[in-house]
């Protein structure tokens, strides 16, 4: 007698590796999405809906993390596909540093009550739409991986539409590469005049939105070497 299992994901990946990553995907962009509405809060020094969302942020992530775990315990040894079993944890694991990265924005300003300088908030708002448009990028990008997989990952119309996307994350975390260099020196020159704990926890909320966007473009590098092979 065949063992039945409950668990959706077994089902999912007997037909597509790919659907549980897509759907680990589409609840790591729920959560980073909630990003600017943290900062929105900050801006306005409301502290009880900062911790509302940063809880919301947590919640979300562990709810992305059951996903990736579900999907690592389930995953067959082999596939008879043309895409590594190593290739797929590596790509759920950068879309899991996703969720990391904007828990951790989360849990800073959860833990401390920081204050926007106004020589950051207009560079600010400048990275947040940025990481979001990086993140919806990837987002768009992982759905297409089924479209791939139909047409086998060679010459169509997906895969160039694919090879678009990938160079449209590429040149978003060039743009925010600049952003985040410009910002990193606004805020030294005006380091002296703030409190330096703050300072240091600033840095690293900067180094946590830039990790965003870095694993976004690692997501990227993924997907084409799935297409090269």
């Amino acid at each position: 007698m065949a063992i039945r299992t409950t668990n959706p994901l077994a089902g999912l990946l007997r037909r597509s590796p790919f659907e549980p990553i897509q759907a680990h995907m589409r609840k790591v962009f729920t959560c980073v999405a909630l990003i600017p509405s943290l900062f929105d809060a900050l801006f306005e020094r409301q502290q009880e809906q900062i911790v509302e969302i940063a809880e919301q942020i947590s919640n979300l992530e562990t709810e992305a993390d059951m996903i990736k775990s579900s999907f690592r315990l389930h995953m067959p040894a082999t596939l008879l596909l043309p895409v590594a079993r190593r290739d797929l944890l590596s790509l759920i694991s950068h879309q899991d540093s996703l969720a990391d990265n904007a828990e951790s924005i989360g849990l800073i300003l959860l833990s401390r009550e920081m204050e926007v300088p106004e020589e950051l908030k207009k560079h600010l708002d400048d990275l947040l739409e940025a990481v979001m448009a990086i993140t919806l990028q990837a987002l768009k990008m992982i759905e297409e991986l089924d479209e791939l997989l139909v047409v086998g990952f060679g010459v169509s119309r997906e895969r160039n539409m694919v090879k678009e996307m990938i160079a449209t994350v590429r040149r978003e975390e060039n743009n925010i590469d600049n952003l985040l260099l410009k910002i990193n020196r606004n805020l030294f020159s005006i380091e002296k005049t703030m409190d330096p704990v703050n300072v240091m926890f600033w840095y690293k909320i900067l180094e946590h939105l830039g990790n965003i966007s870095n694993d976004a473009e690692d997501m990227g590098d993924r997907v084409l070497l799935f297409m090269s092979k």
